[in-house]
């Protein structure tokens, strides 16, 4: 029997597990989506920093963790309805624009923070979480995984859904056809851009919950370049998992247990610099792809922009 330390302990270890991993896993899940339909979105970072400055201004201003859980999709919609309009719509460079709409969140999102707080950071109350009987008293594991916001569990059905999807569906099909071989999806007499667009709108609007819960959930406040190049995690989790959402599940749980290990051995009293704590995650991603780089397949036509009637 373990004592109510290790319990504890175990217990916190997890919890940040999923407060960690769980804006990766979005980010991932909405990235692959996006390369998938092949956009290569580079400025998912920025719709998360978006996401997560109007989703805790909105769960601020209205005492709802919901509505700000709105507000940040809206902040991820607004950045990738930029990135659709350049660069599925016009065509430009993904990557230059990509990064372009990433230092502009940057900048905005600073800069609307300093207009509203000034120098003060407010917190939200407590978190509202959704007990599953019988499985949330289980020892060391109940309370970390079984005892979450809803946007927990709607976020692991939703690795269900796009496997069902990717596999067993038409759009699923489309989305495949668009970043393999997109003239022969238009030969098909199925819009291109309009499939590329919807996969890019959809990528900012789970880049932007992401974002949200890491401010709401993750922190209960919002600090400027709060996502600490998350967004860029994400990108490497989609392109390793190879158009397969329980993948991207794996890796966030991986590097969201750096995170947590580093913090969780901190509170122990293991003395460990916040230096090596924010590298730990980068240095993962590093052996990661190391290991298993040269084995991510891609999309033939990512990161091409394609133009309606060319073959």
């Amino acid at each position: 029997m373990m004592d109510l330390f290790t319990q504890a302990f175990l217990t916190a270890l997890l919890v940040g597990v999923v407060t960690s991993g769980l804006p990766l896993l979005l980010a991932g899940l909405g990235e692959q989506i996006s390369e998938k339909a092949g956009v290569l979105n580079i400025g998912i970072e920025g719709m998360m920093l978006m996401g997560a400055y109007l989703g805790f201004y909105v769960a601020w201003r209205s005492d709802s963790l919901a509505l700000g859980f709105v507000g940040g999709a809206a902040g991820g919609l607004l950045v990738a309805a930029l990135m659709m309009i350049f660069c599925v719509w016009l065509g430009l460079n993904q990557i230059v624009i990509g990064i372009a709409l990433t230092l502009g969140a940057e900048g905005a999102t600073a800069l609307l923070h300093y207009i509203q707080f000034s120098r003060t950071y407010p917190r939200l109350g407590s978190i509202e979480s959704l007990a599953i009987p019988g499985l949330s008293t289980i020892p060391v594991i109940g309370r970390a995984l079984f005892n979450q916001p809803a946007i927990v569990y709607l976020s692991i059905a939703a690795i269900a859904l796009l496997a069902l999807v990717y596999r067993h569906s038409n759009l699923g099909l489309y989305l495949q056809a668009a970043g393999d071989k997109p003239a022969a999806l238009d030969s098909a007499g199925v819009d291109v851009i309009r499939t590329r667009s919807v996969a890019v709108l959809i990528t900012g609007v789970m880049a932007g919950l992401g974002g949200a819960y890491m401010a709401n959930v993750g922190a209960g406040l919002f600090i400027p370049f709060m996502t600490n190049g998350s967004g860029f995690i994400g990108i490497v989790l989609a392109m390793l998992a190879r158009g397969r959402p329980l993948w991207v599940l794996g890796g966030a749980t991986l590097f969201g247990g750096c995170l947590s290990l580093a913090t969780a051995l901190q509170v122990a009293g293991v003395d460990i610099p916040t230096d090596v704590i924010q590298m730990l995650p980068f240095t993962a991603v590093m052996l990661v792809l190391l290991l298993f780089g040269r084995h991510a397949r891609l999309p033939n036509a990512l990161g091409v922009a394609y133009l309606r009637g060319e073959r």
